[in-house]
């Protein structure tokens, strides 16, 4: 008897809450749109939040390297990028030379100038390698390859000389645009004003592929060509050395082993160098969970207000519904449902939109900022949308439904 009164009690409650939404067709679409508009701000502003952790950790995995061997910086306080390791291609030669190391190189970064005329330069980072790959999905043209053989722990002269011999460049698309330039064109580079006049360097290629990795516009250059630009050629200086494992070996172990033969540098896996990257900027992890922090309680303080002005809306249904006898449990379920079905189809329109108004955010990102997916959306960012929409909102709703039907006295009805 119990169950079948417990069935009827439901079917008046969905056919009171349906009746209610079917009633205000209007106030049902707006509350269904601030739904949305709550579930959006939920799931882009997690998106960011998400991207922007993740943002360096793709970087590195895109490096495809599995060691990273770097120092502290000689001058912390000093401007631009410091290459502390020196001696960097002796190194790289002697650990190329280990049975479980494929190959090592050493990468040098630098701030330089850049532009088509002396007199008007943009500032904007370069990176020194020893070759470009497919990996770098040019735009136009292609990359460039020394002849440097890093098996030779000497080094060719030749290949750290005092002025750069290969005068080759790959330009991040923005710079290039900016530029003006294209595939075949020369522009000047140089570590300051007053020296970029002095080296001009073609453009054989426009890739985003390490600017992807920096953040930021970033220019790739031979490594012995910026060192020479830099004034660094004679030192060998790198910021980083790199490092690819053979296949089979413990990534770990071979990890281990360097950093006790090189106890005067910091050897890291890639995933070490993704933690220590986060260490050294505290400011990005606690960015990234602020906005997500942010977007939750900014969801459910709009859903709370929402749903509370739902009910208030209602109050002389309510209290008409009192008047005849319903019970205050009702009157909250019948908020409830409405809470339920606003949130559902509200929490479904807001999943379908995160994809098209992150695609677009990102396109906006890409081309002001230079980051590529910044936002990220994965499945995680969908499943506390919907549980905000659906959850949050009918759990809410019968709060917000409770409180108003202790206020839902026939009274109300004789103003």
């Amino acid at each position: 008897m119990s169950l079948r009164r417990a069935a009827v009690r439901a079917r008046a409650v969905v056919g009171l809450a349906s009746a209610q939404l079917r009633r205000t067709p209007g106030r049902t679409a707006l509350t269904i749109m601030a739904v949305t508009l709550a579930v959006l701000s939920v799931t882009l502003l997690a998106s960011l939040g998400v991207g922007v952790v993740e943002t360096g950790e793709d970087g590195l995995e895109n490096a495809n390297r599995d060691i990273w061997i770097s120092s502290d910086p000689i001058d912390p306080s000093a401007s631009g990028t410091a290459n502390p390791i020196v001696g960097s291609h002796g190194v790289s030669a002697d650990i190329t030379e280990r049975d479980d190391v494929s190959s090592a190189s050493p990468i040098a970064m630098h701030d330089v100038y850049i532009g088509t005329d002396g007199d008007d330069l943009e500032r904007t980072s370069a990176v020194g390698v020893h070759e470009t790959h497919d990996d770098f999905d040019f735009e136009s043209g292609g990359g460039f390859e020394t002849e440097l053989n890093a098996s030779e722990g000497d080094h060719l002269e030749s290949e750290r000389a005092a002025e750069p011999t290969h005068e080759e460049i790959v330009l991040d698309p923005n710079t290039a645009e900016t530029l003006d330039v294209s595939v075949g064109d020369t522009v000047y580079l140089g570590t300051s004003r007053e020296t970029a006049r002095d080296h001009e360097f073609t453009v054989v290629g426009i890739a985003a592929y390490y600017s992807q990795y920096l953040g930021s516009d970033a220019e790739a250059v031979p490594l012995t060509d910026l060192q020479a630009v830099a004034g660094t050629a004679g030192t060998d200086r790198a910021t980083f050395i790199t490092a690819s494992v053979e296949d089979g070996a413990d990534r770990d172990a071979v990890g281990d082993d360097l950093d006790d033969e090189y106890a005067a540098y910091d050897v890291r896996t890639s995933d070490e160098q993704v933690s220590a990257m986060f260490e050294e900027q505290p400011l990005v992890l606690a960015s990234g969970a602020t906005l997500v922090g942010l977007a939750l309680v900014g969801g459910v303080v709009l859903t709370v207000n929402l749903f509370a002005l739902v009910a208030y809306q209602q109050r002389d249904e309510l209290a008409a519904l009192r008047a005849i006898g319903l019970s205050r449990w009702v009157l909250a379920g019948t908020i409830g449902v409405q809470g339920l079905v606003i949130g559902l189809v509200g929490g479904i329109v807001g999943l379908a939109a995160t994809p098209i108004l992150a695609m677009a955010l990102n396109y906006l990102a890409a081309s002001v900022i230079g980051f590529e997916a910044l936002l990220q959306t994965p499945l995680e960012v969908y499943g506390v949308g919907l549980v905000l929409a659906i959850v949050v909102g009918t759990v809410v709703a019968v709060v917000t439904g409770w409180r108003a039907s202790r206020y839902a006295r026939i009274e109300h009805l004789e103003g």
